[in-house]
């Protein structure tokens, strides 16, 4: 890997050809030319496929033996980790611990750009010190350029703990290496704006997360066909989303979706399995808990069971 220092040779730092002429465009061809370069996204998840996969399997591996999942970045990178992570509680009523963002700069550079912290390895180090990384857990870090220290500092404590590592970059390998289990490159080219990574590289970014974090609560059966069943009921669109699923997977009216809702202590996976089974709420807690919180695998040894015993 080149000096730190010399990042011109970066894909993320170069000249986009198509832009040369950015500020001599009408409104209109700014936008057409925005997305035309947006439609390469698809393209760069299309081709990283078969390692987001991986990411994927693993990921969801470490959760069910009792991991958490860790987004270390900074700028642009940082707050699309801390944005992802911070989506999963109310999504998947998962513990805020579960699925962690750090950022360079902590809490204060969401707001305030502090792109200057990003360059300290050692701080990126301390941060995964201080979670208590363990070989349970799953640290990815995410670097538009590839190169930020922070993000390096990080993966090489998380390797030193035994951790599974995962880099996702926009960058190709031989630009700038990495050590970490997983490498998932991102490929969209230079930006519209060159070297602003918060375009064309965040966009892609934030579908990757998307794609990740999603995926492994699929598979950690937090989602029935694609119905949100551990959603956090803790606001009114919420609420109302929580008695939509139980219609739309059951029979019931709303006054009735209400009544079951309240009555499973307003968890949606709970008051399915009460509906489908007849359990009461402590047995049907029980029930999701021999199954790993999986509803379709609960549900379909229950029937199984009962057919047997019948």
């Amino acid at each position: 890997m080149k000096n730190l220092e010399e990042r011109g040779h970066l894909l993320t730092e170069q000249i986009n050809p198509a832009s040369q002429k950015l500020d001599q465009l009408t409104s209109l061809e700014l936008v057409d030319l925005f997305n035309r370069e947006d439609a390469k996204t698809l393209s760069a998840i299309a081709a990283a496929r078969i390692e987001l996969a991986q990411a994927i399997d693993r990921t969801a591996l470490a959760l069910s033996r009792g991991g958490r999942l860790f987004y270390v970045g900074a700028g642009t990178s940082g707050r699309l980790g801390v944005l992802d992570a911070a989506e999963c509680p109310p999504t998947f009523c998962t513990p805020p611990e579960l699925v962690q963002g750090i950022i360079a700069g902590g809490a204060g550079a969401l707001v305030r750009s502090s792109e200057d912290l990003e360059d300290k390895p050692e701080d990126g180090a301390e941060a995964i010190a201080h979670r208590h990384v363990t070989e349970l857990d799953v640290v990815v870090g995410i670097t538009a350029g590839g190169t930020t220290p922070f993000v390096h500092g990080a993966l090489q404590a998380a390797r030193q703990r035994g951790a599974t590592t995962i880099l996702i970059a926009c960058v190709p390998s031989e630009q700038v290496s990495t050590e970490a289990d997983l490498d998932i490159r991102l490929l969209v080219g230079p930006e519209v704006l060159a070297g602003s990574t918060r375009l064309k590289a965040g966009t892609v970014t934030k579908m990757a997360l998307n794609i990740l974090s999603t995926s492994v609560m699929v598979r950690r059966g937090k989602v029935y066909g694609n119905r949100m069943v551990d959603v956090a009921v803790t606001n009114k669109k919420l609420h109302d989303r929580a008695l939509r699923i139980l219609q739309d997977l059951t029979s019931l009216s709303r006054e009735e979706a209400g009544y079951l809702l309240e009555l499973s202590g307003r968890q949606v996976k709970l008051a399915l399995v009460m509906h489908w089974t007849g359990l009461g709420k402590e047995e049907g807690d029980r029930l999701l808990a021999q199954h790993q919180g999986d509803l379709r695998s609960a549900v379909q040894s229950w029937n199984h069971n009962t057919m047997e015993n019948s």
